[in-house]
């Protein structure tokens, strides 16, 4: 593992060496740190301290571990088809990291997946290295926006689902309008947009074969 200095790091990454616990606890406190200054709205603070996990080596070695260990995509290559999977590639990107200043990404490379329905979606895959950068960012800027997001708030978010807003919206009252009250105006909802579809789709029907669809 690299000396640490105050504004960066000084030697070459020993990736055999590293203590991933020291590691993690480096970039959680400093995460909780972020989060305590952006709960009291100090955004000098805030800014500084993102600042600091932005340069942080901790934080990079964890960002380069996630996406060449850790993630399921760790073997897909962006457009520069690289894919990192030794130690020596790991000690050469993380150390890279360390002094790309400043960063530009480079192009997605563009594949189509399948879908359950038999259809197909473009995914943009980035290269390793923009992975390990966004990673980086990533512990930056959550724990501030984590701090001011609303209690009923679920949309990408760390160990949030669809699932949590359907069980809070019927078990708790004091949350978003959540509770009994909450699900007597679905009901109601589900009733008017039942009579809207009954009275509507119909006339829908009969203009099939206009121009709605250019393809």
């Amino acid at each position: 593992m690299q000396k640490s200095s105050a504004n960066g790091t000084k030697g070459q990454t020993d990736w055999n060496a590293i203590n991933w616990r020291q590691v993690n606890r480096r970039v959680r406190n400093l995460r909780q740190r972020i989060f305590r200054a952006s709960r009291e709205n100090d955004l000098a603070k805030v800014r500084s301290l993102q600042k600091l996990m932005l340069r942080s080596y901790s934080n990079t070695l964890r960002s380069v571990r996630q996406v060449t260990q850790e993630n399921k995509g760790k073997y897909t290559a962006g457009v520069d088809g690289i894919v990192t999977t030794t130690v020596a590639e790991r000690n050469e990107l993380t150390d890279s990291l360390m002094s790309a200043q400043p960063w530009r990404a480079a192009p997605a490379r563009g594949v189509y997946i399948p879908k359950a329905s038999g259809k197909l979606r473009p995914l943009g895959i980035p290269t390793i290295r923009d992975r390990a950068l966004q990673a980086r960012v990533k512990d930056a800027l959550e724990p501030f926006w984590e701090a001011r997001f609303e209690p009923c708030s679920y949309g990408f978010r760390p160990g949030s689902g669809c699932h949590v807003p359907s069980r809070e919206f019927t078990t708790s009252p004091h949350l978003c309008g959540g509770g009994s009250g909450f699900s007597m105006l679905i009901s109601k909802g589900r009733s008017i947009v039942s009579t809207i579809n009954s009275c509507w789709m119909p006339s829908v029907g009969s203009l099939q074969g206009n121009s709605f669809d250019n393809g």
